[in-house]
């Protein structure tokens, strides 16, 4: 299984579906029609909320199916200190509370399907963890971006398919989703 292409072909496939079932959704209300432009506001925000939110949590269900198949062994959003949730720790929330386990035993990913400036959210999760681990499906985050992530000790994740469209320098420091 090529990993980065059948989340990318999930992702596509899911955004396609969503796309024609809110299609059928939003013209009916837009057919009905709205009495003020404060309700056609608050209506259109909330389209656009659920897109957001809609594309993030099929990115974390996609990666739980990606992970379940290959049998790797994770825990998805598990409180970790200051009530922090991660979206994934490997191996397990259990090894991560378990002090006998060693630090460099566990792992990290935060989920993004955009960074913006919200990547630095994952730098306060999962404490014990050092050196985490970012999936975004964002193209062409700025090399000053990048380099920050770096030296925070984030390394950046992306399909594959979206690797030409970083430099070459950055492609060195990025990892695929296999």
């Amino acid at each position: 299984i090529d990993a980065d292409q059948c989340l990318m072909s999930w992702m596509k496939m899911e955004e396609h579906l969503f796309k024609v079932y809110e299609k059928c959704l939003v013209q009916i209300k837009l057919n009905e029609g709205f009495k003020t432009v404060d309700e056609f506001i608050k209506f259109s925000l909330s389209v656009q909320n659920r897109r957001k939110s809609r594309a993030g949590y099929a990115l974390e269900n996609h990666l739980k199916e990606l992970f379940n198949h290959l049998k790797i062994n994770y825990s998805h959003n598990s409180v970790t200190e200051n009530n922090s949730k991660p979206d994934f720790l490997f191996p397990s929330i259990n090894d991560y509370r378990n002090p006998q386990i060693s630090e460099t035993c566990l792992d990290m990913l935060g989920v993004k399907t955009s960074c913006k400036d919200r990547w630095r959210q994952v730098l306060s999760e999962a404490k014990r963890v050092k050196s985490k681990h970012l999936l975004t499906l964002e193209p062409a985050i700025s090399l000053n971006q990048t380099n920050e992530m770096k030296n925070h000790s984030l390394t950046l994740v992306v399909p594959t398919e979206l690797l030409n469209t970083f430099t070459l320098d950055q492609q060195k420091e990025i990892y695929s989703v296999t």
